[in-house]
């Protein structure tokens, strides 16, 4: 365990946290002779050797044998160590054996009758933990809602969930033929308590007897498995590998420096001189996102707790970013960040852009 906080701290490696769903006294759910945590734990383990090509990922996983594991620990094993990406492993289920198809979650609202029942069987296992009460401080399983309100939330991560998640079902699609079912934004504890990009994939439906043949089969999870690693692995090189983060030569030339705790998420390929500097050379402008949703407001400081300097960020189109303030210094930003802690967005955090573009965001 040593190794593993010693090794959580330098954040040498891309940390991948992969979270078999269920174990122990909880078995998800069951058709046919296929039990759900079987499958998420075999299909998991997969997962980790496939991942395992890029010399660059660390897999940790939640569990790695049938343990029970307590909800609100999956997520907190993943915050502790800094990680930068939590993957949590179901398979699905209806009293209609006809449905059949992959989803995968990214925390949000609910959006369907159907997501919310999703959320609901996901969420029941916290009944199953000594003093949930407490521990969940309120939340209801069986109504997510009471969870995030009905209201733009701070969904930090949920524009790159939603990326990673496309990239996961294009795979399915593309590589092995599946039928998608699409991403989905729904209340999911799991999701909601983890503090970096997440997602909660369905693998198939157990329900569905020849589905839930192939998931239970050596071989369909083998192929589940290596679609899920390219997609991350993918996800990996588009936001984090410094040879294809930009095109800039000067950026090329200079080594990474890495910020602790707070702002370690933001890693710029530019002397640290030059970013703390009156005018970064590089061009580089530094903002402060605060805020995600799927409406789109008006960017007056009364709908954001009276910030004035706040800009809007679309992704397809159903996504809204936001974010506060255009530095041109690190240190600008970090001033910036300040403010908008004070006013009640405890967790932002700092991005940076080059030509309009995220770069080396970490």
């Amino acid at each position: 365990m040593a190794s593993i906080a010693v090794f959580s701290q330098s954040k040498d490696k891309f940390i991948v946290i992969l979270d078999a769903g269920h174990g122990g006294k909880d078995p998800g759910n069951s058709y046919h002779g296929f039990i759900e945590k079987e499958i998420a734990l075999k299909t998991t383990l997969q997962l980790e050797k496939h991942l395992n090509e890029d010399p660059d990922i660390k897999v940790i996983h939640t569990r790695k044998s049938d343990v029970f594991i307590e909800l609100k620990d999956r997520p907190h094993k993943a915050n502790s160590l800094h990680a930068d990406l939590f993957i949590s492993i179901h398979c699905n289920s209806v009293k209609n054996p006809v449905p059949y198809g992959t989803e995968t979650f990214v925390m949000g609202l609910t959006r369907s009758k159907g997501n919310l029942e999703i959320a609901k069987q996901e969420n029941s296992v916290i009944l199953l933990e000594k003093d949930y009460k407490r521990s969940y401080k309120g939340f209801d399983p069986k109504n997510p809602e009471t969870l995030i309100g009905l209201k733009i939330l701070q969904e930090d991560y949920l524009d790159r969930s939603i990326r990673l998640a496309s990239k996961i079902e294009g795979n399915f699609i593309h590589k092995l033929n599946r039928k998608s079912r699409g991403i989905k934004q729904t209340p999911l504890w799991v999701l909601d308590a983890a503090y970096m990009p997440s997602v909660l994939i369905e693998l198939g439906f157990l329900s569905n007897k020849s589905e839930g043949t192939y998931l239970n089969s050596a071989e369909g999870q083998k192929n589940m498995a290596q679609a899920i690693a390219s997609a991350i692995i993918a996800y990996k090189k588009e936001y984090f590998d410094t040879s294809s983060s930009n095109d800039n030569d000067e950026l090329k030339e200079v080594s990474k420096t890495k910020y602790s705790s707070i702002d370690k998420k933001v890693t710029v390929k530019a002397p640290l001189s030059d970013i703390n500097s009156k005018q970064s050379k590089t061009n580089v402008v530094f903002k402060v996102q605060f805020a995600s949703g799927n409406k789109k407001l008006d960017l007056k400081p009364q709908n954001f707790k009276g910030l004035k300097d706040v800009s809007v960020q679309s992704s397809s189109g159903s996504l809204f970013t936001y974010f506060y303030g255009e530095a041109n210094t690190y240190a600008a930003a970090k001033e910036d960040l300040k403010k908008v802690q004070l006013k009640g967005y405890t967790t932002a955090y700092i991005v940076a852009f080059q030509n309009g573009k995220n770069i080396s965001i970490k």
